[in-house]
């Protein structure tokens, strides 16, 4: 899964939420150095990303582009099931997207000073181009794969990914729709015992 449904399942608590969002950047157990709300977010981020990688549906939609993405086909579909998540918000969450990221944003910088320097180095554009809204369109999507794309000085073909998306669109939010299901009830189970 992609930054907002990491962020979105962390439930309320605002530092499980950021350390949910900046543990891609922790290696190892250097996640012990923060506060222990964070630590949370980060051992239920690495719980999420086992549980998502070995899903069968996650797998089913990961073959749909492994011969145009290889290694990378799991990070498109992370970043397309996030477009799924922020278009059907209305359907996981009371609060409006727009308020619910704001909320987020708000809560990074007033703790920036628990912030890893790679958070750090990119909230500049995700508050600028507003990630988490922008993944409600196809063209936001586009734009966010397109800027991964480049970091892998676009040997990852990542660029395409939104043809991909168009191409089997309701089949992507089908799967989405199935696996999302399980898990928030994955992430609930795992937030009890944290």
């Amino acid at each position: 899964m992609n930054f907002l449904a990491h962020i979105y399942l962390s439930g309320d608590n605002d530092l499980l939420k950021i350390g949910n969002f900046m543990a891609d950047g922790i290696r190892g157990k250097q996640f012990e150095t923060y506060p222990l709300e964070i630590q949370k977010g980060i051992i239920l981020h690495r719980a999420i990303d086992t549980f998502t990688d070995a899903h069968p549906i996650f797998r089913q939609s990961t073959k749909r582009l492994h011969e145009n993405y290889h290694h990378y086909a799991g990070v498109v579909v992370d970043v397309l099931y996030d477009h799924f998540l922020a278009k059907n918000w209305k359907n996981y969450s009371n609060e409006k997207l727009d308020d619910f990221v704001a909320h987020f944003y708000k809560s990074l910088e007033e703790n920036k000073n628990l912030l890893s320097e790679r958070v750090l180095r990119i909230m500049p554009t995700l508050f600028q181009e507003n990630w988490l809204v922008s993944y409600q369109t196809v063209e936001g999507i586009n734009h966010i794969l397109t800027q991964m794309d480049r970091r892998t000085k676009n040997q990852s073909n990542m660029r395409f990914g939104t043809q991909d998306l168009t191409e089997f669109y309701s089949e992507f939010e089908d799967e989405f729709t199935r696996f999302f299901k399980e898990l928030i009830l994955f992430s609930n189970e795992k937030l009890k015992t944290l």
